[in-house]
């Protein structure tokens, strides 16, 4: 596995990072623990030296997964996780008061069975803390030698130019995949500038450019997806084009649509860590397999030139959560 560096942080990883919200949260019933652990153990045995995690991802739970399964290679690896809600439940609103940030800091430390965060990040910009008081809260964390780098995650142009006069900002972790390019308007321009490092999440549209997901697909009730806009029936309907036409340009490259799009990413700054997530080892052998896709200069307009055709359906979030990012 290729390694990547976030800006001018000089925190190395590998080209794909491993996204591990999946296994405790969000897409479905948690995955069975054992099962968990081999996954990410394997993720390490296949070059993946960047695993995400957060606090609100089951409450701590997904943590104290991540901090079991990499405890024994632990110098080996980049350990994210996040700030930023109240009593770590995302349902509730943000909470980036200082000694929040310190208290769960110290409470991922144990989950994470580590001495040091190696990138924590503000889970969403929290507008009632200004953001110079949360970055000097995380650059007291760095002086003590708990956290390694400060990220933020979701946030507009303004709060990272103001977290970042205060401690530099290794990375911005936001969504970014063929089907949502809304980073490349302001976003990108500011990271390259600021020589910030870009994390997206999401890499592979929630699923939805794998080719796994059509019209028909029935998600399980505790699904996220059931409330997102973009993945109503009708949505996924009017969107499959997208996914047909990144079908046709993965054939000619003896490729699968989910490293057609992962490639795409690493294609587009030297800079950029996708983190796709997946219980399922062969999804993630694939998704791996993406770092040896080369997209060449007539690839890259290819692709262009076919989904500037395509109008994406729906809002990538119900209007609550929407409210949350690019602040």
């Amino acid at each position: 596995m290729q390694t990547r560096t976030l800006g001018a942080s000089g925190l190395q990883v590998s080209a794909l990072g491993l996204g591990c919200m999946g296994l405790s949260y969000g897409y479905g019933p948690a995955t069975e623990k054992e099962a968990a652990i081999r996954l990410i153990r394997a993720a390490f045995e296949k070059g993946v030296t960047f695993f995400d995690t957060a606090e609100a991802y089951a409450q701590g739970a997904n943590e104290e997964l991540l901090g079991e399964a990499l405890e024994p290679f632990r110098d080996q690896v980049v350990i994210a996780t996040k700030f930023g809600f109240q009593d770590g439940d995302a349902s509730k609103g943000q909470d980036s008061r200082p000694e929040r940030i310190r208290a769960v800091a110290d409470a991922a430390l144990k989950r994470l069975r580590t001495d040091r965060i190696d990138l924590y990040y503000q889970h969403r910009v929290d507008a009632t803390v200004p953001m110079e008081e949360v970055a000097g809260a995380v650059r007291d964390l760095i002086q003590q030698g708990k956290v390694k780098h400060f990220g933020l995650s979701e946030a507009g142009v303004e709060s990272i130019r103001r977290a970042h006069a205060v401690q530099p900002v290794a990375a911005l972790q936001s969504e970014y995949s063929l089907w949502w390019r809304e980073p490349e308007r302001e976003i990108l321009p500011l990271l390259e500038e600021l020589s910030i490092g870009f994390v997206p999440f999401s890499p592979l549209g929630k699923g939805f450019l794998t080719g796994a997901i059509d019209a028909a697909t029935n998600f399980d009730k505790t699904d996220f997806r059931n409330v997102v806009p973009r993945f109503s029936e009708e949505n996924r309907r009017a969107n499959q084009g997208l996914v047909e036409v990144l079908g046709r340009i993965a054939a000619t490259r003896g490729a699968t649509s989910a490293q057609i799009a992962l490639a795409w990413l690493l294609a587009q700054r030297p800079w950029i860590v996708p983190i796709p997530g997946t219980t399922k080892l062969h999804r993630l052998e694939e998704n791996l397999g993406a770092a040896d896709v080369t997209l060449t200069p007539d690839d890259l307009r290819t692709i262009e030139e076919a989904m500037s055709g395509i109008n994406i359906q729906g809002d990538r979030y119900p209007a609550n959560l929407q409210a949350r990012v690019g602040r």
